[in-house]
């Protein structure tokens, strides 16, 4: 962490939030020089470009799923969008303030979960480093308390706050930094990978937790992941960016439609039998008992195994989510065979 000192208050927005937009970006790049060694004292120099005029607007109140494969350009979009990294291009506005400019101002009113690089004092107690955060946003005493009393119940973090944040689990501090990126009550909340490393239950609980957060205080939340079951929970929205540039933008319905991904039911029967026949699944493995179905994944899961449970001796089964990687990457191969057969067309 870095040196210690308190945030400046809160001032007025220097800039009106154009069409209730809360979050915009319009034409935003990041370019990084990178240096390659080729040889003894020879150094090779290239543009690497992480985003790559991306454009969106995000409306208060608004829980939008952010997703891609690594290195799309999910985390420098939101490092620009916490003033972390200046953009190389275009215009970028958060409440109206450009983040890069005006990083203090802006820190009031955002919170931010980084799954991979914690935000917590590595070597204090939990309680310490919300103690450090009570007097850097200078957060009243009556509001610390109740926010701090209301996540450490909602989280289950009671009995770790005396715990030093380096003997955490993973899926512990992940709970510690949302909590303490709540603290000062946030107008938006960026979430970069929040469900990493927790387990079933305590996703259940931080997915609750996060509904909650937007539903009743209306906070606005950007969140980046590569479970679809945290989309498709929590996010009416989702935006797919690959390679720096955005391929989608819709509810996740449509992006399974574009992409025509398929979820697989894993069915456990009571006994060997033919490959099941129950429309739109389609069966692609059979061992035993087990039988693997794929179906499209914009269809309902429960219409299916009710089909299936009415007219088959069913003991067990389970739904896996398709590879979101694999829907995008389809989704990018459809695209580059597009602009080539265009290139082709004109000359």
């Amino acid at each position: 962490m870095g040196e210690l000192g308190e945030l400046s208050e809160p001032g007025e927005w220097g800039t009106a939030v154009r069409d209730g937009a809360f979050i915009e970006l319009d034409g935003v790049e990041k370019v990084f020089d990178v240096r390659k060694k080729t040889g003894f004292l020879k150094r090779e120099r290239r543009q690497v470009r992480a985003v790559d005029s991306i454009s969106f607007t995000v409306a208060r109140g608004e829980m939008v799923g952010y997703i891609g494969p690594n290195g799309a350009g999910k985390s420098t979009t939101i490092k620009m969008l916490t003033g972390i990294l200046t953009p190389s291009g275009g215009r970028l506005r958060v409440a109206g303030i450009d983040p890069s400019r005006e990083r203090r101002q802006l820190a009031h009113r955002i919170g931010v979960v980084f799954g991979q690089r914690t935000t917590l004092w590595w070597d204090l107690p939990l309680i310490d480093s919300y103690k450090l955060m009570h007097r850097m946003y200078r957060i009243p005493d009556g509001r610390y308390r109740e926010n701090l009393d209301r996540l450490v119940e909602l989280l289950d973090l009671a009995a770790l706050l005396d715990v030093p944040v380096r003997q955490l689990s993973l899926g512990q501090r992940m709970r510690g930094d949302i909590a303490a990126a709540l603290l000062h009550d946030p107008e938006v909340l960026y979430l970069d990978e929040p469900t990493i490393g927790l387990d079933v239950i305590s996703k259940a609980k931080v997915r609750e937790f996060l509904r909650e957060v937007n539903t009743e205080r209306g906070t606005t939340v950007l969140l980046t992941t590569h479970d679809l079951q945290d989309i498709e929970q929590l996010c009416s929205r989702v935006m797919v960016i690959d390679h720096g540039r955005m391929m989608y933008d819709g509810p996740l319905a449509g992006l399974h439609e574009v992409g025509e991904s398929e979820r697989t039911l894993v069915v456990d029967l009571e006994r060997e039998l033919p490959p099941i026949e129950v429309a739109p699944a389609r069966v692609v493995k059979v061992e035993g008992p087990r039988q693997w179905l794929a179906f499209p994944a914009a269809e309902s899961a429960a219409v299916l195994v009710a089909r299936i449970a009415a007219e088959y001796p069913l003991v067990d089964l389970s739904v896996r989510e398709p590879d979101i990687e694999a829907v995008i990457a389809k989704m990018y191969a459809e695209q580059a065979e597009q602009a080539d057969g265009a290139g082709r067309a004109v000359s």
